[in-house]
């Protein structure tokens, strides 16, 4: 009997690759590690507003037929996102260059030069959409 097709391949390849960068983070003496950089947070950024839009899609499926779960997966939904922005944060408290700190959404201070997509532009799509489902006191209470 063959086993069913794999439903999420890409899903699957995904955390597997998230695995695999969390290994390689702990990988070496404590003393050596580095902390991660504005690169490495920009796509961890972008795995984040992913399954953001991923679970929004999720709970609006399984409400209707399955209003528990539909909850549950709407709050996970929203905690996501305050975990996206707290990774957003996080980008711009690390400074640009060793002797700079920038607390600006500005593209022109990213190491590697203005990307099409930033992670701000990214962030701010991504709370254009949470906003029009979410109210600011679920977002608080969520947390």
């Amino acid at each position: 009997m063959s086993s069913p097709p794999d439903a999420s391949p890409y899903l699957r390849a995904a955390t597997a690759g998230l695995r695999h960068h969390a290994r390689a983070l702990t990988t070496g003496s404590p003393t050596a590690r580095q902390a991660p950089g504005r690169s490495h947070l920009d796509a961890l950024h972008a795995h984040l507003t992913a399954l953001h839009q991923l679970l929004d899609q999720c709970a609006e499926q399984t409400r209707p037929p399955h209003p528990t779960a539909g909850r549950h997966l709407a709050a996970a939904h929203t905690r996501i996102w305050q975990a996206t922005a707290e990774v957003h944060d996080a980008f711009h408290t690390l400074p640009t260059s060793p002797e700079a700190s920038s607390t600006d959404c500005d593209p022109q201070a990213l190491p590697e030069g203005p990307p099409v997509l930033t992670i701000c532009q990214r962030h701010l799509a991504a709370g254009h959409r949470i906003r029009r489902r979410t109210t600011p006191t679920d977002l608080t209470r969520a947390s």
